[in-house]
């Protein structure tokens, strides 16, 4: 059974640092597409950061040069590496998993992933 775990999320002051885990089961060892997505009160969940099989990834513009996403397969772990946080980062990050032959991997869209974590609060404070 494919299972997505997030972990890491909290409250910070602008400046500060994060790490978001996301344990995926089952998703590390085939051709998945991983995705970070961030979805803030009254606004639609928007693509963060992606991971593929091969290593490879992508980044929203608002967040390239400060998050870096990364992944152990011995673990069965991805990361979201959060730092210079600024008060727009706030919101529910999820982590997202699909086949890499479902989804587009650079310009990620929520209704094409289909395994799903709970999500995990990230809040920024000014």
């Amino acid at each position: 059974q494919r299972r997505l775990v997030e972990s890491g999320g909290g409250s910070v002051q602008a400046g500060g640092s994060l790490r978001l885990s996301c344990a995926a089961s089952l998703v590390t060892h085939f051709s998945y597409c991983i995705a970070w997505f961030r979805q803030a009160p009254g606004k639609e969940r928007e693509g963060v950061a992606t991971i593929d099989h091969n290593g490879s990834t992508s980044y929203a513009d608002s967040v390239k040069g400060r998050f870096t996403v990364s992944r152990d397969n011995a673990k069965n772990t991805l990361y979201l590496q959060m730092n210079s946080l600024k008060p727009e980062d706030t919101a529910m990050y999820y982590c997202a998993a699909e086949l890499i032959e479902v989804v587009s991997c650079t310009a990620p869209d929520p209704a094409d992933f289909g395994y799903w974590g709970q999500g995990t609060q990230v809040t920024v404070s000014s």
